[in-house]
């Protein structure tokens, strides 16, 4: 595709601030993205113990709720997840995991065996993760953040097969991973970079999480909070989750990531974010972490905050990245065969936002549709926020 001329105005900020003003014209994209002109728009560990999770079955007592109309059924019966009209190869690393043979089941064949406390129980016992809830969909009521012990993996698999939704209730996090965190185990004095746990989340639904009020290592993470160790979420569904609407670096209605073994990336593969709001980042938020998001789709997610980063003079700050928020120094980010439409923020980066602080970070776009993603206080290109290495890099993308 033939990129379309549009004026250019380059934003400056101090780190990792993002402009007073309001400029709106945007920055011409680079290589084969069509571009509509009238768019809107370190913490230190201490060496522990390191165990084997054993095999079992069937944890789980009385009750769950039969689950309400899971979002879009796929013909097979689960979920539908991802950008069913774009595909880019998945490197081996960002697939999903064999679970042919579970380490552990939650449940034993009904929905009534399929409950918060053995999610819980499996996920503190690590390993490969499944669920026997019978034929039909579930929806398992979280009453307490499911927490990864960190001496027990090094894998911990969480495999829906299509079929679980883990519902916050809109109380709760769901899924809480922190190598840096004493509560769950120091297993190296390098906490803030180990290979393990290396945590992955399949075929599931996780819908009303909410991490309100949790501040603690600058909160976020309304689904899911990782920190350290690797992390990647295959074929999942993420819909109406929430974190602080208020907050200058605060992130991540769905996900909030904080370090990656050896600066490795977060995969995000065909999967789906809707209806996410937090101060920052509507769906995806990180510090200092590189993300590739293959073949995916961020709808309807929206950054509330307001007063930007650092916070303008009688704001709370926020309101960057309605679906995707990033800030850090040197880290990558690829969106690729990906739908990102309809989301917003108050302040900058309606798509995405970008500051690396350095000015190492890049920025590549690919096969991927960004489109009705309004900025309202400020961006480089249609839709996005980008201070990095350069300019972002686009291909065969529709940015408008």
């Amino acid at each position: 595709m033939v990129a379309l001329g549009v004026a250019v105005t380059v934003l400056s900020a101090c780190s990792p601030s993002v402009p007073r003003a309001d400029p709106r014209s945007a920055q011409a994209p680079a290589g084969g993205a069509d571009v509509d002109p009238d768019a809107a728009g370190e913490a230190t560990g201490q060496p522990g113990g390191h165990a084997a999770p054993q095999a079992s079955t069937g944890l789980g007592s009385p009750a769950v709720s039969a689950s309400p109309t899971p979002p879009a059924a796929s013909p097979g019966g689960g979920v539908r997840t991802g950008n069913p009209v774009a595909a880019v190869a998945v490197p081996a690393a960002g697939r999903a995991v064999d679970t042919s043979r579970p380490t552990r089941t939650v449940g034993s064949g009904t929905p009534a065996s399929c409950t918060s406390t053995a999610v819980v129980r499996a996920v503190a016992a690590g390993g490969l993760i499944t669920f026997d809830c019978g034929p039909d969909p579930v929806t398992i009521e979280m009453t307490a953040t499911a927490k990864v012990r960190n001496a027990n993996g090094p894998q911990v698999v969480l495999d829906g097969g299509g079929k679980v939704t883990l519902s916050g209730q809109g109380k709760r996090r769901i899924l809480y991973m922190n190598t840096c965190d004493p509560l769950q185990g120091w297993t190296t004095s390098h906490c803030q970079n180990q290979d393990h746990p290396q945590l992955t989340v399949q075929n599931l639904v996780f819908a009303n999480g909410d991490a309100t009020g949790q501040r603690a290592e600058g909160g976020g993470g309304g689904a899911i909070f990782v920190r350290g160790g690797r992390f990647k979420v295959v074929n999942s569904h993420f819909v109406d989750n929430r974190c602080d609407p208020t907050g200058a670096d605060l992130g991540g209605a769905a996900i909030r990531v904080l370090d990656q073994h050896d600066k490795q990336p977060v995969y995000v593969v065909d999967s789906t974010f809707i209806g996410g709001s937090c101060a920052n980042g509507g769906a995806l938020s990180s510090i200092g972490v590189s993300w590739e998001v293959l073949n995916s789709t961020l709808r309807d997610n929206k950054a509330v905050g307001e007063g930007a980063n650092p916070a303008r003079a009688g704001t709370r700050g926020g309101g960057s990245g309605g679906a995707i928020y990033c800030d850090g120094n040197e880290f990558s980010v690829r969106v690729a065969g990906t739908t990102i439409e309809d989301n917003d923020a108050k302040e900058g980066g309606g798509a995405i936002f970008f500051v690396s602080n350095n000015r190492t970070g890049t920025l590549r776009v690919e096969r991927s549709t960004l489109r009705r993603n309004p900025s309202h206080g400020f961006e480089t290109h249609p839709g996005i926020f980008f201070q990095g290495a350069g300019n972002p890099s686009f291909s065969s993308s529709t940015i408008r």
